[in-house]
């Protein structure tokens, strides 16, 4: 086994790397940007080496400082986390040319499935449903325009190197198209140095599923089955579950059968996501996009199987064998993530940078937080703001929202705006307990919150106007003088509240 491994990553998934290597008794190796000096994965780490400034671009994004800080130290393998250079095949190739060991898939795999378009091809030749659409970049506007018409509206335009939402945009009519391909290519140029665009046919209000695969070097593959990612805003996730409120086992079976097959196509090592969307209206799946690295929600995957996929990605990078087949996996339970970010749920969830004066971690039976802070860090406007991810299990599904809010009621953090009310008012709202899940989830949400305050204003105009009617009422008699004045003012009142007097 390996004695000592880098942690190329900050924040809590940095944390949840030390922690596992520390319980294999693997020393770890940290990095940090100026910053981050202070930071809790810093503290944890057996070491820990500067590799540039706050920018990621001079720091976490500068694979040769990584690589030399790797040699310096004696690392025999790198761990990306996700985000930063977990998805870097030219990174990849830099280490092994190194003499050291990326704990992740091979720079191939990544290459193949990196690039959406040649992920769906990858996915149309062994056998998995895709989304109606374009396998090839769109030429101009004139070709998504023709495009577009022939796949049928609405659609969806995507940057081929794309993800988090970037170069995203969805296109309900024609009229739409030019600003639309317009601004999707300028996202993808600037995020990905690649402006290459094209479309899938919009599914209407589907569910986003995941399916967790796994593979080794020996040629076996397992799937852990799916998630339930359809809770998001600005097509990031910010509520995972597993498995999905569905929990058809049928389903889980064919789609995980389906990401085998992608999986294997590429000969895929590791832990990898494979993302569908999902009609609820027939049961319809279409492979969306494969993830090639561990997932942001892998731990309510963890909880209902009882595997540390961390640990097994360690296994697998070492030469190990998967220690388990797919008739050794078992869901069993259920498990709900919130991701609690520093952001201000109230105004468009903007990131809300600052020093956490005070911090309260939620305890008891069922909750697991992999935390990347502690009271008194600051957390910056340079990096992703998410601090924790708060996870709650149960027995089932009814039980894993009761801990749930529980222990978001528990969970402080003072100095700071964070999702934590949203949370709260998400686990109280009659559809997400329903389980009628899709992708506008948050919008539909923010309309009936805003429909249920219209409603809150109008009964507490109505109770004015009460008062102001029993004042005034109170006020004739004592001078024996008829009330008109103030059954005026009650008929008024009323209206203003919008309630019909009587």
């Amino acid at each position: 086994m390996f004695k000592k491994i880098l942690v190329a990553n900050r924040g809590e998934i940095a944390v949840r790397v030390i922690r596992a290597c520390r319980e294999m008794g693997i020393g770890t190796v940290a990095v940090y940007s100026e910053p981050d000096a202070d930071a809790l994965h810093v503290r944890l780490a057996d070491e820990a080496v500067l590799i540039g400034p706050a920018q990621s671009s001079e720091s976490y994004l500068k694979g040769e400082k990584i690589i030399s800080a790797a040699k310096e130290t004696g690392a025999e393998a790198i761990h990306p986390g996700y985000g930063f250079l977990s998805e870097n095949a030219g990174f990849v190739r830099k280490a092994k040319e190194a003499g050291i060991v990326f704990i992740g898939p091979e720079p191939e795999a990544m290459e193949a499935m990196g690039g959406k378009i040649s992920a769906r091809e990858i996915a149309i030749g062994a056998d998995v449903p895709v989304v109606p659409g374009t396998n090839r970049p769109l030429a101009s506007l004139d070709d998504a325009e023709a495009t577009a018409e022939e796949v049928g509206y609405p659609v969806m335009l995507k940057a081929s190197a794309g993800g988090g939402g970037k170069g995203m945009r969805l296109v309900n009519e024609a009229k739409e198209m030019r600003s639309a391909f317009e601004t999707a290519r300028s996202e993808a140029l600037a995020g990905f140095g690649d402006d290459s665009v094209y479309i899938e046919k919009a599914v209407v209000k589907p569910r986003h599923i995941e399916i967790q695969v796994f593979g080794d070097s020996y040629g076996n593959y397992a799937h852990l089955g799916e998630r339930e990612c359809s809770i998001q805003r600005r097509h990031q996730k910010v509520i995972e579950e597993a498995p999905s409120p569905i929990n058809d086992p049928d389903l889980r079976s064919r789609m995980g059968e389906c990401a085998v097959k992608v999986a294997q196509a590429v000969n895929y090592v590791g832990a990898g996501t494979v993302e569908f969307l999902l009609s609820d209206v027939d049961r319809s799946f279409y492979f969306l996009e494969m993830n090639t690295r561990l997932q942001v929600e892998h731990p309510v995957t963890e909880l209902v199987t009882g595997i540390d996929l961390v640990r097994e990605q360690i296994n697998v990078a070492n030469g190990g064998k998967l220690s388990f087949s797919q008739e050794d996996i078992e869901i069993t339970g259920h498990a709900i993530e919130c991701r609690v970010y520093a952001e201000d749920p109230e105004n468009n969830f903007l990131p809300s940078p600052g020093r956490i004066e005070r911090l309260r971690l939620p305890q008891g039976p069922g909750v697991r937080d992999d935390g990347g802070v502690y009271e008194g860090a600051d957390v910056t406007i340079h990096y992703d703001p998410m601090i924790s991810k708060l996870c709650a299990y149960g027995r089932d599904r009814e039980e894993a929202i009761g801990r749930m809010r529980r222990a978001l009621v528990e969970y402080r953090v003072d100095g700071i705006k964070t999702t934590i009310p949203f949370f709260r008012k998400v686990m109280e709202d009659e559809v997400f307990i329903s389980g009628k899940l899709d992708t506008g989830f948050i919008s539909g949400f923010n309309e009936r919150r805003s429909l249920d305050q219209s409603d809150e204003v109008r009964d507490d105009l109505a109770i004015v106007a009460a008062a102001l009617a029993f004042s005034d009422s109170e006020k004739a008699k004592m001078s024996s003088v008829r009330p008109v004045q103030a059954e005026s003012k009650w008929t008024q009142a009323a209206r203003i509240a919008g309630l019909r007097s009587r």
